[in-house]
């Protein structure tokens, strides 16, 4: 078993550490700084508040991609599904 490492991870001006796996440290650090990078956008672009509404809006956009990605998936399953068949019939007729 790995040892754990421990790490800081800085998002919107707060620290966090953290005790993790080493294999998961680099997609830690690579989605700390596209949080980051979120946050400086919707800052740049929008009227904010607070840290609070850019984290909300950061955690929407995040989700609202992964939901995509399954989304996304399921159809092109579907269309694979459906060309198989359609090969299938070709295949046995």
């Amino acid at each position: 078993m790995e040892d754990k490492l421990k790490i800081k991870i800085s998002i919107a001006d707060r620290v966090y550490p953290l005790t993790i796996l080493p294999s998961q440290e680099e997609g830690l650090r690579k989605a700390a700084k596209k949080i980051e990078a979120m946050i400086k956008q919707f800052e740049q672009n929008y009227a904010v508040r607070d840290k609070q509404d850019v984290l909300a809006m950061c955690a929407l956009q995040f989700a609202a991609q992964v939901e995509q990605r399954g989304i996304d998936e399921e159809n092109i399953n579907t269309e694979t599904i459906e060309r198989l068949k359609a090969l299938n019939e070709l295949l046995v007729s």
